[in-house]
């Protein structure tokens, strides 16, 4: 009878960590739900032990117009263009990564999850499919760009030629 006391109350334990850790993603789904941000809501209580993870950045609508994605790009967003190197060389977003759509998949990996990303490609089309592969793959914060390096330049923001 003995040995059941301390298995009783090791399990009592484990369940008050759960309760903890579940009240807690409880409160953040809260804040979420009714507009907080991490900016404004104050830092939940952690376990004792428990280890804080960085917080995943806010999410993001499907698709944006090219205001926002400047706006994006002003908050430090990863401009992720998945269009060939031959579009690219012919003009692209200041600081923005190539990555062609047909090897995304295979270099997800190379996309930062703990920031927002904005998918660009020459129209819209290509980073919309860009976006539900990065989604697909568990990027917490992905938009694409409507309309593309089109309207992105056509709205007079700057464009880099060459490599």
């Amino acid at each position: 009878m003995s040995f059941i006391a301390p298995a009783s109350a090791a399990v009592s334990n484990v369940r008050a960590r759960v309760g903890i850790a579940l009240g807690a993603l409880l409160l953040l789904v809260a804040l979420a739900a009714c507009g907080g941000s991490s900016a404004s809501a104050a830092p939940a209580a952690s376990a004792p032990g428990a280890a804080s993870a960085p917080a995943a950045p806010a999410a993001l609508p499907a698709e944006v117009d090219v205001s926002a994605a400047v706006a994006l790009q002003a908050d430090g967003a990863f401009m992720l263009d998945v269009r060939e190197p031959d579009e690219w060389v012919q003009g692209h977003i200041t600081g923005a990564t190539l990555i062609p759509l047909g090897e995304l998949a295979a270099r997800v990996a190379e996309v930062p999850a703990d920031r927002q990303v904005v998918v660009v490609c020459r129209s819209g089309n290509r980073s919309a499919q860009g976006r539900d592969i990065l989604a697909s793959a568990g990027h917490p914060s992905v938009t694409s760009m409507a309309g593309g390096m089109n309207d992105w330049a056509a709205a007079g923001n700057p464009v880099v030629t060459g490599e």
